[in-house]
């Protein structure tokens, strides 16, 4: 597993800038043990509300075909700028992860889909983010170019092309779908696959 670099905030380095002052009274928070936890937390020297730094939700999905065939986009943005990835993106504070797959899918691809089974859920530590894949039906809608996406394109799960997948999270997803409807196939090691970005 990679090394999360925390701050001297018990943060990751990206997050903390974002969480210096305390929400509710604005005074700048500091690190340390707290009666009760198992761990150092941020805390509010004036008013005691502690800040819990917690992963967020990705909501992901494999779009199948009638032809058993999985559709993926070539990112048009940051991180893993035209690599292959599944459609998908964080879960809204109004919605349930079924609401945010169908979203994410549309927006990303233009393909009305329905969530089936949960193929996983992957963890990206250094990202702070837990990801959910949904295996989903396609049932209206057609590929299009979207602002987060260059391609969409299906790919036979023997045509999957791995050295360009963007995330290992999607790497893992793919891998596991590939193993549920295709077992014969030999699967890649994520490990041997190298990446400049994200996990």
């Amino acid at each position: 597993m990679d090394e999360v670099k925390l701050g001297p905030g018990g943060v990751p380095d990206w997050l903390a800038p974002m969480v210096r002052f305390c929400s509710r009274c604005g005074t700048e928070l500091r690190f340390g043990p707290i009666e009760g936890e198992e761990r150092d937390r941020l805390r509010c020297p004036s008013c005691g509300f502690v800040f819990y730094v917690n992963p967020r939700l990705v909501v992901t999905t494999l779009p199948i075909t009638d032809r058993g065939e999985v559709m993926l986009i070539r990112r048009g943005i940051a991180p893993g700028f035209n690599q292959w990835a599944q459609p998908g993106g964080f879960l809204e504070i109004d919605e349930t992860v079924r609401d945010a797959a169908i979203r994410e899918t549309l927006e990303e691809t233009g393909l009305r889909v329905e969530p089936g089974s949960i193929v996983g859920l992957y963890s990206r530590v250094p990202a702070a983010v837990v990801v959910i894949a949904f295996e989903a039906r396609i049932v209206g809608g057609a590929p299009t170019v979207t602002p987060e996406s260059l391609e969409t394109r299906p790919f036979a799960p023997a045509g999957i092309p791995w050295p360009e997948i963007a995330f290992e999270t999607s790497i893992l997803a793919l891998r596991d779908w590939v193993a549920r409807v295709r077992p014969d196939l030999p699967l890649p090691d994520p490990s041997t696959i190298h990446r400049d970005f994200g996990a």
